[in-house]
């Protein structure tokens, strides 16, 4: 399945445009949210308001939109997908991604994108067998680009022959095949926790943190995509759930720590969320009043430990532990002291001082902590570092299985 794939469905001016809303439905039903390119050619044959309304999003047509391109709404594009899809893509669509022309909307996204890209091929049989198109064919395959067919029969001109576009289920099963292929950690259950923990004092009073959830939230959708089965649970956050993740609401560390155990057993745990460190011993049971008895004498006791109770050896203790330190001084230190204290396998460290706009932006710096040392990973979006990281987590399982492997056939 297609789970929270994001598919960027770039149309051109082949006949077979007129299967794309079917495609559209499918690629939908399979769990992706799809996001259609048109170009003039393939308006011709399919509008932009029934692929809008297949869809469920806005239809992109003009390289020159004031309006989009006020953003860079082609590097927009690009960047913001799992996989370009184009369908179909004609003999003058495959020339120009094979010789880098960029002369529209659709082609540009195409030169500036640094994410997977599919082509499903439709044309006349005679052009498809054409030198300068098997050519072309052969120069993009040598880049990486996947072909979904052709497929032979009737063309629409009344020729029969290899140059059909692929029917839609075909396409969306080879998306599917592409991204199980590409899933290290598949079968792998991860838990990820999220955003803050808020430790009430009254019914209408707690205290709380500035996390807003968009680190925790984006690795736990970088792991759905290398294929872990994830259980997100979050604090309060103004963040939607992401598609394919069982996502687990909470208020408290309490509660937090509630859900991390009843997710368990896990393979890998990633505690991204800023959890209270301490709650008020013995919650008000009725809104406290401001009156001449002054200011509230407020007794504080400490939370459950999530990240050392992960960490603790034992039977429930996944294969990968990684905590979070944020710190507004001495980073590295203090994350190194983390992890010796709470026996986790790595630390995340990042500054959030408020002059770095860590909480609640984009952006983070973050330095791996480990046994072995320090990387420090430049500063990039949260989705980057997500990405970073549930790659490291890959590669890490990947080689400590083989060294398990080697071992035991030594």
């Amino acid at each position: 399945m297609l789970n929270g794939k994001r598919v960027l469905l770039i149309v051109t001016g082949g006949i077979a445009a007129y299967k794309t809303p079917e495609l559209v439905r499918q690629l939908i039903k399979a769990g992706a949210t799809v996001r259609c390119v048109l170009t003039d050619g393939g308006a011709q044959f399919v509008t932009a308001l029934t692929l809008a309304s297949v869809s469920g999003d806005k239809v992109y047509t003009d390289l020159f939109s004031l309006t989009d391109e006020h953003d860079m709404g082609h590097i927009n594009l690009s960047r913001e997908a799992d996989v370009v899809l184009v369908a179909p893509a004609t003999a003058n669509t495959l020339a120009k991604m094979a010789h880098g022309i960029a002369d529209d909307l659709a082609t540009t996204v195409l030169l500036a994108t640094d994410k997977p890209v599919i082509a499903a091929p439709a044309m006349n049989v005679r052009m498809w067998e054409h030198g300068a198109t098997q050519d072309n064919i052969e120069l993009l395959q040598a880049r990486g680009i996947t072909m979904v067919g052709p497929d032979e029969g009737d063309m629409a001109c009344g020729e029969w022959g290899e140059g059909r576009m692929a029917e839609p289920e075909d396409i969306v099963r080879a998306l599917t095949i592409f991204f199980e292929r590409n899933m290290p950690l598949k079968g792998l259950h991860a838990v990820v926790t999220s955003g803050p923990t808020h430790e009430p004092i009254d019914p209408v009073r707690y205290i709380a943190n500035r996390s807003s959830g968009k680190q925790g939230h984006a690795i736990a959708k970088a792991l759905r995509d290398l294929g872990a089965r994830v259980t997100l649970v979050t604090g309060p956050v103004g963040l939607q759930d992401p598609q394919g993740i069982t996502t687990e609401h909470v208020q408290s560390a309490r509660d937090m720590k509630n859900a991390v155990d009843r997710a368990l057993p896990a393979d890998i745990a990633v505690c991204a969320a800023a959890v209270g460190d301490w709650r008020v011993d013995g919650e008000a049971s009725q809104k406290l009043k401001k009156d001449d008895a002054g200011v509230p004498n407020l007794t504080m006791v400490e939370n459950p430990d999530i990240l050392a109770s992960l960490s603790t050896p034992g039977a429930t203790r996944p294969r990968l532990v990684v905590g979070f330190a944020a710190e507004t001084q001495t980073v590295i230190e203090h994350a190194r002291a983390k992890l010796a204290k709470k026996g986790c396998d790595w630390i995340c460290a990042n500054d959030v001082s408020p002059d770095t706009g860590t909480f609640g932006g984009d952006a983070n710096t973050v330095h791996l902590v480990t046994r072995t040392g320090v990387e420090d990973w430049p500063t990039q979006s949260k989705r980057a570092v997500a990405r970073q990281l549930a790659t490291h987590i890959a590669q890490h399982l990947a080689a400590n299985t083989a060294t398990i492997q080697s071992g035991e056939t030594a």
